[in-house]
């Protein structure tokens, strides 16, 4: 495998493939917001600028959004924000989301009390695409908080009144606790309504058998979403689409 710095988040054939995908569909249909959001997100974080979504995977994540007439959604990670962007956009005036951020550089926590919740420890990336949001006029749409995430999900669990509410959830966070937020989430999302889960093909490595070809980088990644890709499989609490696109995106359709 190449080098961890210059990894790619290409599942198709040729990168040529994507190119191709990319220069006729998607950058003609992406908004001049998440376009500018995706340049600022590159210039300040060069590499780690794979951590948003790519472009064809958000126009998937519009449409079906639009599809399902989602009005409430809940999104754990979100860095700069294009997912989080994407979504709004997508989501009708009255539409909300709830936010919340996991990274593992910051394990700083505050709480707020707010009806619904974001959360980011932090706040400097998500600062980076705040301005793009509010020049789409889709602030209002989202509340952003910082904390734990466990003790949120906990919390809107036990208030009584969030169970079974969410149309929509997308995780793109720390793939170590993936499935202990499954076990939560099922309990947030309505029946019929959709978990995404991110990056579940980890640059393809979980289709490399021998974990010593996987650079080391790679390998505490790898192992968890095996572990989730595994789980989610046999889960039949949830109807399963594992989808080729972007670095993984494995949807749930809660089945009761």
């Amino acid at each position: 495998m190449a080098d961890h710095g210059k990894e790619e988040k290409i599942i198709l054939k040729s990168p040529g493939l994507l190119k191709y995908i990319l220069e006729t569909s998607c950058f003609p249909r992406e908004h001049e917001l998440l376009k500018q959001l995706r340049e600022a997100t590159v210039e300040k974080y060069q590499f780690w600028s794979i951590m948003n979504v790519p472009v064809d995977e958000g126009l998937l994540l519009s449409v079906l959004l639009k599809i399902m007439n989602a009005k409430k959604t809940l999104e754990l990670g979100v860095f700069t924000g294009y997912s989080l962007l994407t979504t709004a956009l997508a989501l009708p005036a009255d539409g909300k989301i709830l936010v919340r951020q996991i990274r593992l550089i910051d394990k700083h926590v505050q709480r707020f009390d707010f009806q619904i919740t974001a959360i980011d420890p932090d706040k400097e990336a998500y600062e980076v695409g705040l301005p793009f949001i509010q020049k789409a006029g889709v602030e209002h749409k989202i509340d952003f908080f910082h904390s734990d995430a466990f003790s949120v999900l906990n919390d809107l669990i036990t208030n009584g009144k969030e169970e079974g509410s969410f149309d929509f959830v997308f995780v793109d966070a720390d793939k170590d606790n993936y499935i202990n937020y499954h076990e939560l989430l099922l309990k947030l999302v309505k029946v019929g309504g959709i978990i995404a889960y991110d990056n579940t093909l980890w640059f393809g490595t979980v289709a490399e058998p021998d974990e010593e070809k996987v650079e080391k980088p790679l390998r505490p990644g790898r192992s968890h979403v095996i572990e989730l890709n595994k789980f989610l499989a046999g889960d039949s609490r949830v109807e399963l689409a594992f989808v080729s696109i972007g670095d993984g995106l494995s949807l749930c359709r809660r089945l009761y």
